[in-house]
């Protein structure tokens, strides 16, 4: 299970941020997880439970996750269209040169501190 590793990862982040910015407590995170970006949201959510009450900065942090859909680029016709539902082909022109625009990110988009 990745989802906790990412978690930890961003759990040193907000470490970070928490430290600069002299924060005592974070109370809730809103975070952006891309649709095809590998990381399944319910194992992420539990992860998140797990690792935010074993940190005094994030114990009790409400976690938003918000999901961004994929979409994907036909560089040959131009046309954008749901990754999810055609994969890597363009289903207007069939054509395999294509591009992900958006849906492989990870962003935290919010930090409600006190």
């Amino acid at each position: 299970m990745h989802e906790l590793g990412v978690v930890f990862h961003m759990v040193d982040l907000l470490e970070d941020i928490g430290r600069e910015r002299n924060l005592e407590r974070i109370g809730k995170v809103v975070v952006e997880l891309g649709e095809v970006s590998g990381v399944v949201t319910d194992l992420f959510a539990d992860a998140w439970l797990w690792a935010s009450d074993r940190n005094d900065l994030l114990r009790g942090a409400e976690l938003e996750i918000h999901e961004i859909e994929a979409a994907t680029l036909c560089n040959a016709c131009g046309h954008t269209y749901p990754t999810t539902q055609h994969g890597r082909i363009c289903p207007r022109c069939q054509s395999p040169d294509t591009v992900l625009l958006q849906g492989n990110e990870m962003n935290i988009r919010e930090i409600e501190a006190f």
